[in-house]
């Protein structure tokens, strides 16, 4: 099938509150409350209208972690690249492909962005979000699920047709353990009980985990003494993975060097060493694609995260000694698609699954589905575990979800949430007409999206 052409009919962007249960500490940030960025697109196809949608969490302090701006700042500078998405995207008057559209729009809005002094990573944002929900509506005129639907070319991208592809009807999860999380119960309780697991003792046994990622400050002395007590916790659990999340908190590659060879000299995280899948992002992205990655013991792999906020990130870094990049759903479909087209050509090379704090619904649906068409087998999820379920959503959204994606989600005393077992969740009820969903948000309960003259 050829691409899918259509022309724009409206686009309506929305916001919804979310309180985190627990305080997500990571790099300098924490963070107990964000909005989250809902998309609500009509395009017109051969005359008749169809829709789609997509959802994104604002986190702050993620794309753009100038201290000189608050996390209020970071809230408004994606809620402006949203809206400057939506014009972008409105403005392209002629009838063309999903790709065709996001290549166009996607640079005005990034320039846009840029000529007011913020990160690229922030301009990829709103585009992100469009490029979604335009999927979605494309997806959905055809009668095709995502992973059909890119095997036909149907949104117009240069790499699906080349890709191997994956239906995948379940996933390990990743469990992210924050800076300020609680391993055990011993330690102070800084959240209210909601059935839901507080430790990362309690995850383990609510959720028969096998993989976590850990996240590291740059510290040496206090990585190294906290990650050992994660060790002791995690040595319980049989054939367990982790993969450490700098989140460019070292200062530079010998830094980076200094911490991992510290890492082999104390028998705990000597032990964790060996259970190590790679390490992200470690260096900050002003200077991560300048330095040589030094080579790492038992050759684990270093790969880019926060960098990525070009095309070329991924080539750049593999000449500089980085084995990988993340697919974050935040940064774009065709960013993630672009990746995995190197990443399968290239041996030793790997594409992980990484969190922007999905949230239940839109977000997590679909950031899961993207990750895993790749082959992506293991994905960090955190939503489930920062925010209770579908937030402040109405019961009868949640509730719509649950029902049509009776495999993902569980419902108990704590509400609708995901549906985590023996360390997997299935995800079978995702490959259906469209990218991810067969439920919707009540829009009618959604804020839309406004921020002060800037």
């Amino acid at each position: 099938m050829k691409p899918v052409a259509f022309q724009i009919k409206d686009i309506q962007v929305f916001q919804r509150p979310v309180t985190l249960r627990l305080p997500f500490r990571f790099g300098a940030a924490t963070v107990t409350a964000c909005p989250q960025a809902f998309v609500k697109v009509t395009l017109s196809i051969e005359g008749v209208e169809w829709q789609g949608a997509s959802a994104e969490l604002m986190v702050p302090k993620w794309f753009d972690k100038s201290p000189q701006r608050t996390q209020d700042d970071n809230f408004d500078q994606l809620r402006l690249c949203v809206l400057k998405a939506r014009d972008a995207y409105l403005n392209e008057g002629a009838a063309q492909s999903a790709y065709g559209l996001s290549e166009s729009a996607t640079k005005i809005v990034i320039d846009q962005m840029l000529a007011q002094g913020h990160p690229r990573l922030v301009g990829q944002f709103g585009p992100a979000l469009l490029d979604k929900a335009i999927a979605d509506a494309v997806l959905r005129s055809q009668n095709q699920s995502w992973v059909s639907g890119l095997s036909q070319g149907l949104l117009g991208d240069p790499w699906s047709g080349s890709l191997k592809l994956h239906t995948a009807n379940s996933v390990w999860l990743r469990h992210t353990v924050g800076l300020a999380d609680r391993l055990t119960d011993a330690e102070p309780l800084t959240a209210i009980e909601d059935g839901l697991p507080n430790s990362l003792t309690q995850a383990i046994e609510a959720y028969g985990l096998k993989y976590f990622k850990l996240k590291v400050g740059g510290n040496l002395e206090a990585d190294l003494e906290r990650l050992a007590k994660i060790e002791a916790v995690l040595s319980k659990v049989q054939d367990y993975k982790v993969t450490l999340d700098g989140n460019e908190t070292f200062q530079n590659a010998e830094s980076l060097s200094v911490f991992v060879q510290a890492l082999t000299k104390h028998e705990a995280t000597q032990r964790l060493l060996e259970r190590t899948l790679l390490i992200e992002q470690p260096l900050p992205r002003a200077i991560a694609l300048e330095e040589k990655i030094p080579p790492m013991p038992l050759n684990i792999p270093v790969i880019l995260d926060e960098s990525d906020d070009h095309s070329d990130v991924l080539a750049k870094g593999l000449a500089l000694g980085y084995r990988g990049i993340s697919s974050k759903a935040c940064k774009g479909i065709y960013r993630s698609l672009h990746s995995a087209s190197l990443v399968q050509k290239t041996p030793q090379c790997l594409l992980s699954g990484e969190d922007l704090t999905c949230q239940a619904g839109l977000g997590v649906q679909q950031d899961t589905l993207l990750a895993t068409s790749l082959g992506v087998k293991h994905i960090e999820r955190n939503g489930h575990h920062y925010v209770k379920g579908f937030g402040i959503a109405p019961m009868h959204e949640s509730n719509h979800f649950a029902k049509a994606h009776a495999d993902l989600y569980t419902s108990s005393s704590a509400g609708v949430h995901l549906n985590v077992q023996q360390g997997q969740i299935n995800i079978a009820s995702l490959h259906q007409t469209g990218f991810g969903h067969q439920a919707w948000p009540d829009w009618q309960s959604l804020d839309p999206i406004s921020i002060k003259a800037n």
